[in-house]
């Protein structure tokens, strides 16, 4: 960070809280009154976590609008702390650090704890001060949703990207946080089911010098250097213009809307670096500050990095599990967040020896938190490092993302029908049950069910599901990495031509393979998650991974053709179908085995046998699930083959078991089909024993 130019104004001078000024380490960050002080006029209590320096000055403009500087005389176990006169709120503020390995030299440094950052014009990055009455917001009485689990659709999107280009939402709303929460979007996200959005990071971030070296941006933003400030960018220009209480307020006014609408906000929220990078790179904040305490080591001195970003936030410091803990609470108690999303979250629970535990403190500082309780908390389980996979091991209290569940249903609906086209072999019915049975071996160890896993087939990275069923390969040149980055092995498949084609049938196979996967993600047990345009058909032109695409290859566009409206409709009629059948369901369903149930068939309507289980050659299964004693449960078809199966409906002593009724007396009704041409049966009953004809590659749904 630039330092303050040589020309500051003669105003400039040292004014301190001095002996007789007493102040307190805590809390961290720049308030108006710390507890337990005689409240001064025109002050505030300024505390920072530096263990590594001798001393810290704090440089703000003072009521005149002159830059002045205080040096903070009290130390307190490793905090700078002191009273501050003529520091108001609104003041924009920055440490100064004269350290032991630098005493040449002094660092302008972002408070870590700054509600509100600015850069200004000359590079430099500067803290807001914000007060009780600029933090001041009329909630209304709109309260949290606080909706269970087991209701519980995700919907990941970027603040920017989604309204970016929506033609019904007003031009100076588009892309920010207040056309987030318009009529038009909440209409759309609860048209189809959705309970939960789930914004990628929307903390203050840069841009990393790499990026800013060849023009582009960071633009899903995983590149944090203030876990307490929102991301001004996203708020209107009008906002933008009125300063940081206004961009607050929007933000604030967007949750509110949203849960006014029974939507929940949770934040993807990035703890596992900051955007300081290599130890090569300038000091902003926490390396300035104490770089030994707040980032990873090696015993060499070198940075310990899990996270390929360049540093590794130390969460064996309590001081970063505080700063992590009163982010979570500040975003909860201030702005009525209802969930995080912690990205890499496997090098948060790292120990010094760089292993994983699920006892780790950070895990057990969330679950002792009162504020904390009840707000859902969601771990990407892996990072890059040893022992980096480890998903299902999160503790009590977690739900992870399921790339098991992720890499199956891609590989049975979409890299499969590739091999048989071809004539090859695909995977067996197997891999595919697990996964829809909740994926049981990966959470049972940790005590959790299929509640604790979050079923997603795509993600921000990644192909989007039209790019799953339209590319063999990625093509990522746009990045400037020479088509380097990104993943490689996707299990995607392009239907016989890469890329957008106008040849209508190749267009309809990649539909109906969409529908299939979409199907699939709809009526598996545990927490579906969508991502933000798969259910308009959304394409990045095969980039998968468009982090630094903010543009229209990124935006969701909102002029459908037909089969997009096709997926919309699809994906509406899917997840209503969910929620229908999961509000005859106890609210622990599926969360442990006794609580719900999952039967196996195959085409004569028979249990499905261990040679059948693993023969690949078996691509078609029935699957009878729901809750002993429930009056209504669902029947999936799956038909992985290439060709149409003249299938028997489940029949026998099972059926009149389970589902509680005579067999003679058991109905099935078709609700839904992926493929056309059975869907025009919608609504055709058939009896326990029927034969019912299930279209190649296609899901069929019943109620019974």
């Amino acid at each position: 960070m630039a330092q303050p130019s040589a020309d500051v104004p003669a105003a400039l001078h040292a004014q301190g809280s001095g002996p007789g000024h007493f102040s307190r380490p805590f809390p961290r960050g720049v308030v108006e009154q710390a507890p337990g002080v005689v409240p001064l006029e025109n002050a505030a209590n300024v505390a920072v976590f530096a263990p590594e320096l001798e001393a810290v000055d704090v440089w703000f403009t003072d009521p005149s609008g002159h830059l002045s500087s205080v040096k903070l005389f009290d130390t307190t176990d490793g905090v700078h702390h002191g009273r501050v006169e003529g520091m108001r709120p609104g003041a924009r503020y920055a440490f100064w650090a004269h350290g032991a390995d630098r005493p040449e030299t002094g660092q302008l440094l972002v408070d870590p704890y700054a509600k509100a950052i600015e850069e200004h014009d000359d590079g430099t990055l500067w803290g807001v001060f914000m007060g009780a009455a600029e933090l001041d917001f009329d909630w209304g009485g709109v309260e949290r949703p606080h909706v269970p689990w087991r209701d519980t659709v995700i919907y990941e999107a970027h603040v920017k990207g989604l309204t970016a280009l929506h033609p019904q939402v007003p031009e100076h709303l588009r892309g920010t946080y207040a056309g987030l929460a318009h009529p038009v979007m909440i209409e759309h996200l609860t048209s189809i089911g959705v309970t939960t959005v789930q914004l990628l990071p929307i903390h203050f971030h840069t841009d990393e010098a790499h990026l800013q070296e060849k023009g582009l941006p960071n633009y899903w933003g995983y590149n944090t250097l203030g876990f307490f400030a929102p991301q001004p960018t996203y708020a209107t220009a009008e906002a933008q213009a009125a300063g940081p209480r206004a961009v607050i307020d929007e933000f604030k006014g967007m949750v509110k809307l949203l849960h006014e609408a029974g939507l929940e906000v949770v934040l993807d929220v990035v703890f596992n670096h900051t955007a300081e990078g290599g130890q090569d790179e300038p000091a902003l904040s926490w390396r300035g500050l104490a770089d030994h305490h707040y980032y990873r080591h090696t015993e060499d001195g070198h940075y310990f990095d899990t996270t390929g970003c360049g540093n590794t936030l130390n969460f064996n410091e309590p001081a970063v599990i505080r700063m992590a803990i009163d982010s979570l609470r500040y975003w909860v108690e201030e702005f009525q967040i209802d969930g995080f999303r912690f990205d890499l979250a496997v090098s948060l629970g790292r120990g010094t020896d760089h292993h994983f535990s699920p006892t780790h403190p950070f895990f057990a500082a969330i679950a002792a938190s009162e504020t904390l309780t009840g707000v859902k908390m969601i771990a990407e389980p892996w990072d890059v490092s040893m022992g980096g996979w480890q998903t299902g091991n999160f503790p009590r209290g977690f739900a992870d993302w399921n790339d098991k569940y992720r890499d199956t249903v891609r590989e049975f609906w979409v890299a499969d029908r590739g091999r048989l086209e071809a004539g090859q072999q695909g995977s067996s019915v197997a891999h595919l049950a697990g996964a829809l049975a909740g994926s049981r071996e990966l959470f049972a160890p940790s005590g959790r069910g299929a509640l604790s896993s979050i079923n997603l087939v795509t993600a921000h990275d990644g192909f989007t599901l039209r790019d799953l069923v339209s590319y063999d390969r990625k093509h990522n040149e746009d990045n400037g990495e020479e088509n380097r980055d990104g993943h490689h092995h996707n299990n995607s498949y392009n239907h016989g031509v890469e890329g957008q084609t106008g040849d209508g049938e190749v267009n309809a196979a990649r539909l109906k393979t969409a529908s299939n996967v979409m199907a699939t993600l709809a009526i598996s047990p545990g927490v579906p998650m969508i991502t933000a345009g798969d259910e308009i058909g959304k394409t990045q032109e095969g980039n998968n991974n468009a982090y630094c695409q903010d543009n229209p290859k990124s935006w969701l566009h909102w002029n459908l053709t037909e089969d997009q409206r096709a997926m919309l409709a699809t994906t509406r009629a899917l997840f209503k179908i969910r929620s229908e059948y999961l509000a005859n369901q106890p609210y622990t369903y599926p969360a442990h085995d006794d609580s719900g149930y999952l039967l196996w068939f195959n085409r004569n309507g028979d249990p499905l046998q261990q040679d059948e289980w693993t023969n690949p050659e078996t691509r078609f299964m029935q699957l009878l699930l729901g809750s002993p004693g429930s009056e209504l449960d669902g029947l999936i078809i799956f038909n992985g083959g290439l060709e149409p199966v003249e299938a028997t409906l489940p029949h026998g002593d099972v059926v009149t078991e389970f589902l509680n009724s005579p067999e003679d007396r058991t109905r099935f009704e078709l609700r839904y089909s992926t493929d056309p041409r059975d869907l025009r049966h919608q609504g055709v009953v058939r009896a326990a024993g029927d034969t019912h004809l299930v279209a190649p590659h296609s899901v069929a749904i019943f109620r019974a």
